[in-house]
């Protein structure tokens, strides 16, 4: 059987705001990089991990150097990653002061017989594999919007429901992913990010969780989420479309079904790569712009803020 050509898929989310001419180029870059490492025979989880790692530290993103904070001023991030030859996935929620949230997420996967640690156990466990780290937040670093709340009892209760209202209304857009396929035909997926505007302290959303945000399978595909986590969440999106792509479906197909479920049951905002053994894929997105791009080797990566 011949063997796949090697391809790699990365986005930097979904949602209100168009592409800027600087996130393109970082997002081109990425693909390049992920993409020298399937040409040189290396594994799509390696590409997936090195191409999260540059969107990461880039700082153009929702994710790593870019995370937003959550209402008490504190950036919690959170990441996970997959490998769909073995199912073994590794991944990290609320973690703090690491700049690279998807290498801890690695290290979760292959350190450990666990899939996900959480909080301040998961920053100790970067940190004792010496994960390069970011300077802690301090109050007097935070805007007025995200100062922590204080005060008596009924001005916190005000300001908290005032926050609240902010959550729905506000734009997610920044979260960055990737999907590959290298030369031995195994699929790997993974995803990084700050979360959403406006979070409550401890609020995790899709991309740490295995079948939500993230998934993949050698008998399927690979697929990586951005959007509003929490409609993702209750409709286990990344693992249902993979299980369409086990069962044929192609994968604009797939993306489309669900997608249209998210909107007709829960009025969500997603977009997503979808890529399956052949090497097809698709991108796709409910929200006016996602800023994502796919490279097989040919020519230049191409990288777009809209896809239909």
């Amino acid at each position: 059987m011949k063997s796949p050509r090697p391809v790699i898929l990365v986005h930097g989310g979904a949602g209100r705001r168009p592409i800027t001419r600087t996130q393109a180029a970082c997002l081109g870059e990425a693909l390049a990089t992920g993409y020298v490492i399937l040409e040189h025979g290396g594994s799509a989880v390696l590409a997936v991990e090195r191409t999260i790692t540059f969107l990461e530290a880039s700082g153009l993103f929702n994710a790593g150097r870019g995370s937003r904070r959550q209402l008490d001023g504190v950036m919690r991030m959170d990441a996970s990653i997959m490998d769909g030859a073995t199912l073994k996935a590794g991944a990290v929620a609320s973690i703090e002061e690491i700049v690279h949230p998807i290498a801890a997420a690695r290290l979760v996967m292959e350190k450990t017989s666990h899939v996900l640690l959480v909080g301040p156990s998961a920053t100790r466990f970067a940190q004792y594999f010496h994960l390069e780290r970011q300077l802690p937040t301090t109050a007097s670093g935070l805007s007025r919007r995200t100062r922590p709340v204080s005060g008596p009892a009924a001005k916190t209760k005000l300001r908290y429901r005032s926050m609240m209202k902010k959550v729905g209304a506000a734009d997610r857009h920044g979260t960055v992913g990737a999907v590959a396929l290298d030369e031995r035909g195994t699929v790997a997926a993974g995803a990084s990010t700050g979360g959403i505007d406006s979070m409550l302290p401890g609020r995790v959303g899709d991309t740490p969780l295995i079948g939500s945000g993230v998934y993949a399978d050698n008998r399927g595909g690979a697929v990586s989420m951005t959007g509003l986590g929490e409609g993702i969440i209750r409709l286990a999106m990344a693992k249902t479309i993979c299980d369409r792509l086990a069962a044929g479906v192609s994968p604009a197909m797939a993306a489309q079904q669900v997608l249209r479920q998210l909107v007709s049951r829960l009025q969500g905002s997603a977009g997503m790569l979808v890529l399956n053994l052949q090497g097809r894929f698709a991108i796709r997105h409910v929200t006016p712009f996602m800023a994502a791009g796919s490279w097989g080797g040919r020519g230049k990566p191409v990288v777009q803020g809209r896809f239909r």
